[in-house]
C-alpha cells in the first residue's frame, strides 16, 4: 500500500480546475475527491520516486472546495488529528480583487528557539498559522515563491546526516547536494514542516528558481561555467537539479493545457518503468543548450497580468554579448508584456533595479570583464564579480536597456493603454526595499523586493547594503563606472522605502485599476503577531 511522501501540494488553479502534485513512496493510484467528485491519476517513477497530478476539474469560480486524498483507496489527506482546518481547492473569481502574496530564499532549518535565534521566524510557517484562523476575505489567491526554496549549497545538519549515509562527505562536492536523490530529500526536508505542508496543500502556489537551488553564482558568466565544467561532480548536480526542479517546481507551474502540450511530461508518461535517464537527458540538455525550454511563464488574475521570468538558467554568457534571458525567452516576453490591462506584474528573482551604486558597480564589472581596461583586468574583475555576486540585470547592459525601452513602451501607452502600474517583483538580495522608476508616465514603475522569508544577512553586510544607498556611495560607484564608459542608463530610479533587512512576506492588493502594498515580519516565536514594516499605495 503505497504511503504519501510529500505533498498535496496545490498548484497551478484557474477558475474552474485545480491540480494537486503529490510524492509517494511506491506506484499507485493517487484520487482526490473534491465536494464528492473524484479525479483520478496514476503515479509516474523517476529514480524510484513517484509522482502524480492530479487534474480537479468542474470547479466554480470563486470558491472554495474542501478536498480529500487517497491512494489506492486509502485517504491520507487530511492527516488524522491535524491542528490545521481541512484543505481546500480556492479557484478565482473572474473579476473579483486579486491578493498576492510573495517571497523569497527561505533556509530548510529547525523551528525550535535554536533555529529561530538564529535564523529568526520561518515566515511561511507563521503565515501558515495566520492562515488557519484567518477569514476567507483574508486569505490570498496565490502565493509566489521567487527563488532559492531549497540550498542546494549550504545544506542543514539533517541534510548532511542523510548524504553522510550515502557518500564520503571529504570528497567533493562534500556536504552539497550531488544528484536527484539527495535534491529529493532536500525538497523533503523543505516541505514536510506540517504548518508549511498544510499551507502548501491549500494555497494555490507559483515558483521560479533562483541560483542556490542549484548553486551560489550559478551561471554568473563564461568564466564560471569553464570552472564548473571542469568539476566531475558537476553533471550529476545540474541534472539531478534541473530533474528534481521540473518536477517539484515547474510541472505544477504548468495550466493543463501546457502539461498536455509539454514534450517531457509526455515522455516520462510514456516510459515504462523507471523514467528517470529520460529525465537526465532532458535536464542536461537544458542546461547545454540554453533556451532550448522555456521556464518563464504567465498568468491573468482578472485584470492583472503575472509573467514570471527565469533569468538564471537561459543566460547568454558570451563576452561581448551577454544576455539574461535567451532570444525565444524574450520574443516571448515581449508579446506578453503588452497595454490594456490595468496592472503589469513582472516577477524576476533578480531585482531589476538594484541601488544606484550597486548597479554602476555592475554595469562597470560587466565593461571592464569585456576588456574595458584592457586583457590584463578582466581576471581580477571576474573575482570580484563572483565574490559580490555582480550578476543583475545591471551586469547584463544590453538586457537591462532592453527592457528599460519596452517598460517605457508599456508606460507611456505605446503598447495599448497604459496599465495602472508596472511592477517588478523580486528577492534574492536579502533585503526588502521599494524602488520608483522617474518620469515615464503615465503608468507607475515600481521595484518592488521582499527577501528573505528565512535567510538574513550578517551585519556586515547589512552595513555594506545600506552604504550602497547613500549619496557619496552613488556618486563614487558612478565615477567607476565612468572609467569603463558604462554610465549612460537609459532610465532613472529612487528608493522609496527600506531597505528592511527582516525575515519578511509582501501582499498585492488589487482591486481594479487601485494597487496597494505591504511588507510584514514577525519577531520573537511563530504565532507572534505579524508586524507591518510599511504599506504603500501604488496607485
Amino acid at each position: 500500500m503505497p504511503r504519501l511522501v510529500l505533498g498535496p501540494l496545490l498548484r497551478h488553479t484557474d477558475g474552474t480546475t485545480a491540480t494537486v502534485w503529490v510524492e509517494t513512496d511506491a506506484p499507485g493510484e493517487v484520487r482526490v475527491d473534491a465536494g464528492g467528485r473524484v479525479h483520478a491519476a496514476r503515479t509516474f517513477t523517476v529514480h524510484g520516486h513517484h509522482y502524480a497530478l492530479v487534474e480537479v476539474t468542474g470547479l466554480e469560480p470563486g470558491t472554495a472546495t474542501p478536498y480529500t486524498v487517497e491512494l489506492d483507496g486509502k485517504r491520507v489527506w487530511p492527516e488524522p488529528g491535524s491542528p490545521f482546518p481541512p484543505s481546500r481547492l480556492r479557484t478565482p473569481a473572474p473579476d473579483g480583487p486579486l491578493r498576492l502574496v510573495f517571497g523569497s530564499c527561505r533556509t530548510s532549518r529547525g523551528h525550535d528557539a535554536t533555529c529561530d535565534d538564529a535564523y529568526g521566524v520561518d515566515m511561511l510557517c507563521a503565515y501558515a498559522h495566520r492562515l488557519a484562523r484567518a477569514a476567507d476575505e483574508e486569505w490570498p489567491a496565490a502565493l509566489l515563491l521567487l527563488g532559492d526554496q531549497v540550498y542546494a549549497d549550504e545544506t542543514s545538519a539533517a541534510m548532511r546526516e542523510f548524504i553522510r549515509a550515502r557518500r564520503d562527505l571529504d570528497t567533493p562536492p562534500g556536504a552539497e547536494v550531488a544528484d536527484f536523490a539527495e535534491y529529493a530529500h532536500l525538497y523533503r526536508l523543505a516541505w514536510s514542516e506540517p504548518a508549511v505542508r498544510w499551507l502548501l496543500s491549500t494555497v494555490p502556489t507559483w515558483m521560479i528558481f533562483d541560483d542556490h537551488d542549484v548553486r551560489d553564482d550559478w551561471n554568473t558568466s563564461a568564466a564560471w561555467r569553464a570552472w564548473i565544467a571542469e568539476q566531475p561532480w558537476w553533471r550529476g548536480r545540474i541534472t539531478g537539479g534541473l530533474a528534481a526542479y521540473w518536477i517539484y517546481q515547474h510541472l505544477g507551474n504548468l495550466s493543463p493545457a501546457e502539461r498536455a502540450a509539454d514534450p517531457v511530461l509526455a515522455a516520462l508518461r510514456e516510459t515504462p518503468g523507471d523514467a528517470g535517464p529520460v529525465l537526465d537527458e532532458f535536464a542536461w540538455r537544458a542546461d547545454q543548450e540554453p533556451g532550448a525550454y522555456r521556464w518563464s511563464y504567465a498568468r491573468d488574475f482578472g485584470s492583472a497580468r503575472l509573467v514570471v521570468l527565469d533569468t538564471r538558467c537561459g543566460r547568454r554568457l558570451d563576452p561581448g554579448a551577454r544576455d539574461i534571458l535567451p532570444d525565444a525567452t524574450w520574443k516571448w516576453f515581449d508579446a506578453q508584456a503588452t497595454g490594456g490591462i490595468d496592472h503589469l506584474l513582472v516577477a524576476s528573482t533578480l531585482p531589476y533595479l538594484l541601488p544606484r551604486a550597486v548597479h554602476e558597480v555592475e554595469r562597470w564589472s560587466e565593461a571592464v570583464g569585456d576588456g574595458a581596461w584592457g586583457r590584463w583586468a578582466t581576471g581580477p574583475v571576474e573575482r570580484i564579480r563572483q565574490a559580490l555576486d555582480l550578476e543583475h540585470w545591471g551586469a547584463f547592459r544590453r538586457s537591462f536597456d532592453a527592457m528599460a525601452r519596452l517598460v517605457t513602451e508599456v508606460a507611456a501607452g505605446r503598447r495599448g493603454p497604459a496599465p495602472a502600474t508596472v511592477s517588478f517583483l523580486s528577492g534574492d538580495v536579502h533585503f526588502s526595499y521599494l524602488a520608483r522608476v522617474l518620469g515615464i508616465g503615465p503608468a507607475q514603475v515600481y521595484q518592488v523586493v521582499c527577501s528573505p522569508i528565512r535567510n538574513p544577512l550578517s551585519p556586515a553586510l547589512r552595513r555594506a547594503n545600506s552604504l550602497a544607498l547613500t549619496g557619496p556611495a552613488r556618486f563614487g560607484c558612478r565615477v567607476l563606472a565612468a572609467t569603463a564608459r558604462a554610465v549612460d542608463t537609459p532610465i532613472d530610479w529612487v528608493i522609496e522605502r527600506g531597505p528592511w533587512y527582516d525575515n519578511a512576506l509582501a501582499t498585492l492588493d488589487i482591486a481594479g485599476r487601485s494597487c496597494a502594498l505591504r511588507w510584514e515580519t514577525v519577531r520573537g516565536r511563530v504565532g507572534s503577531p505579524f508586524e507591518a514594516l510599511a504599506a504603500v499605495r501604488l496607485s
